[in-house]
C-alpha cells in the first residue's frame, strides 16, 4: 500500500512539473530590479524617525543570522550572500544611528551603496502600493449563537507539496490539496469551508467571532488580535492557505458597478456588504481563497518569522525581491483629521522588506504595513498609490 501510494505521489508531481514547465520566475527575478547610475539615484529623504528603522533593521538581521551563509539574493542581474546581506545592513544601521541629514545620507549611499529600482508594472512602469494592519475583533473561546464564525488553525489533512524540494527550478513553486482516498485533489475552497464545513473536526477553532465580514478582513490582513469576552487578547496569525488564488472582492464590486472605482476602500466594501446581506455570501465567496492561523504570543509577524514595525515593514512578491533586505519608497499616504481623509501627502522613507501576500504578485506592487489603531485602519483601507520601490545593497568593494 505504501509503494502504490508513494507511486501515486510520484506520479502527480511529474504531471505538475511537466505542467509548469516555462512558469519558472528565473527570468523574472533578473529583470524585475535595474541597477541605477549614481546620477539617477533619487533624494533619500527619511519622513519617520531613524529609530523606528533601527528597529526594523535589526529585525531583518535576526532573520539573516538564521540564514546559511551562502544563500542567495538576487538584485537585478547580480547575486549577493547572506554574509554580504549583513554587512550591508549593518554599515547602514551604524550610519544612521548618528541621524543624518539629507544630505549626508544621498552622499553616503552614493558613495557605498548600488540602488536598484522596479520596473514596476508593464503599463506605466510605477508600482502600486496598497496598505495593511492589524484588526481587532471580538471574541469568545466558545461557540455560541453570536460567536458563530470559526477561526480555524491548520486543517491536518491539508497536503503542500514544495516542488523545489524536486528541483531548483521550481524554487517558488507549490501546490496544495487532500486525498480523497485515491486521488490527490484541490483543497475545499471558501464556499466549502464556510457554507459546508468542510473542515469541521479536521482543523482546530482558535476562537469564535462575530461577524463573519470582520473574519473576511481578517484572512486579507494575515493577521490580528480578538479581543475575547471576559477579558484576554489572542493574537493570531497566518499559517497557511488553502491554495486557492486570491480573487480581490474590490475588483469585482467596480466590475459590476456597485462601487466607482474612484470610491473603493476597505470601509466602502463593508459599507455595501451591510447594506446588502443578501449579496454577502456570493461576494465574499469570489474570493475562493481561504487562510488558516496559528496563535502568535510576539507578533504581528512577516513571512520572516520577524515583529513586523509599523511604517517600516514592507510586503512584497517574495519570488523575486530579496527578503530582508534594504528598500527606499517614495508614494503618497493619507492626511486625517476627524476620522476623514483631508488629503494625501508626498511620503519617502526606508523600508524593510519583511513579508508577502497572496495579492502581492510581480515587480509593481507593494503593501505598506500600519500597525493597529484607527489611523492604520483608515490608511490601510484607502491607500491605493503608485509610487516608485528602490533596493539597497553596500558594494563589494566597500563588503571589506
Amino acid at each position: 500500500m505504501v509503494n502504490i501510494l508513494n507511486a501515486k505521489i510520484i506520479s502527480i508531481i511529474l504531471i505538475i512539473i511537466v505542467g509548469l514547465i516555462g512558469c519558472t520566475h528565473s527570468d523574472q527575478d533578473k529583470h524585475s530590479l535595474i541597477l541605477l547610475k549614481p546620477g539617477a539615484y533619487p533624494d533619500f529623504y527619511d519622513d519617520m524617525s531613524w529609530n523606528q528603522l533601527e528597529v526594523s533593521l535589526q529585525r531583518s538581521l535576526e532573520y539573516l543570522q538564521k540564514l546559511p551563509a551562502d544563500h542567495n539574493f538576487v538584485f537585478g542581474e547580480h547575486h549577493y550572500n547572506t554574509r554580504e546581506m549583513i554587512r550591508s545592513l549593518k554599515f547602514f544601521k551604524q550610519f544612521i544611528i548618528q541621524k543624518p541629514s539629507a544630505k549626508n545620507l544621498k552622499k553616503f549611499i552614493t558613495k557605498n551603496y548600488q540602488v536598484y529600482k522596479s520596473i514596476g508594472t508593464t503599463k506605466n512602469k510605477r508600482v502600486l502600493f496598497t496598505g495593511y494592519y492589524e484588526p481587532l475583533l471580538k471574541g469568545s473561546l466558545n461557540q455560541s449563537a453570536y460567536y458563530a464564525h470559526p477561526i480555524y488553525a491548520l486543517p491536518d489533512d491539508l497536503v503542500v507539496l514544495a516542488l523545489s524540494n524536486f528541483s531548483t527550478s521550481f524554487k517558488h513553486e507549490k501546490i496544495i490539496g487532500r486525498w480523497d482516498g485515491s486521488n490527490f485533489i484541490p483543497y475545499h475552497d471558501r464556499a466549502a469551508i464556510v457554507e459546508k464545513q468542510a473542515v469541521a473536526g479536521k482543523a482546530h477553532v482558535l476562537a469564535w467571532v462575530h461577524d463573519p465580514v470582520d473574519l473576511f478582513f481578517l484572512q486579507i490582513q494575515g493577521s490580528g488580535k480578538i479581543l475575547l469576552q471576559g477579558g484576554g487578547i489572542l493574537q493570531v496569525h497566518y499559517h497557511s492557505q488553502n491554495g486557492h488564488a486570491y480573487r480581490s472582492i474590490g475588483r469585482l464590486l467596480i466590475d459590476q458597478g456597485k462601487i466607482d472605482r474612484s470610491l473603493m476602500s476597505m470601509q466602502k466594501i463593508r459599507e455595501y456588504l451591510r447594506e446588502h446581506p443578501e449579496e454577502q455570501n456570493e461576494i465574499l465567496n469570489y474570493n475562493a481563497s481561504y487562510i488558516f492561523f496559528k496563535i502568535e504570543k510576539n507578533g504581528p509577524r512577516g513571512s520572516l518569522n520577524v515583529k513586523l514595525t509599523p511604517g517600516r515593514s514592507l510586503a512584497t512578491d517574495s519570488r523575486i525581491f530579496p527578503k530582508g533586505a534594504l528598500a527606499f519608497i517614495s508614494t503618497q499616504i493619507p492626511k486625517i483629521n476627524n476620522g476623514a481623509i483631508t488629503k494625501w501627502i508626498n511620503c519617502s522613507r526606508f523600508v524593510m522588506n519583511q513579508d508577502t501576500g497572496g495579492a502581492i504578485r510581480g515587480p509593481g506592487r507593494a503593501d505598506l504595513f500600519w500597525g493597529n489603531g484607527s489611523y492604520a485602519a483608515m490608511a490601510a483601507g484607502h491607500m491605493n498609490q503608485s509610487g516608485t520601490l528602490y533596493f539597497l545593497i553596500l558594494k563589494k568593494k566597500a563588503m571589506h
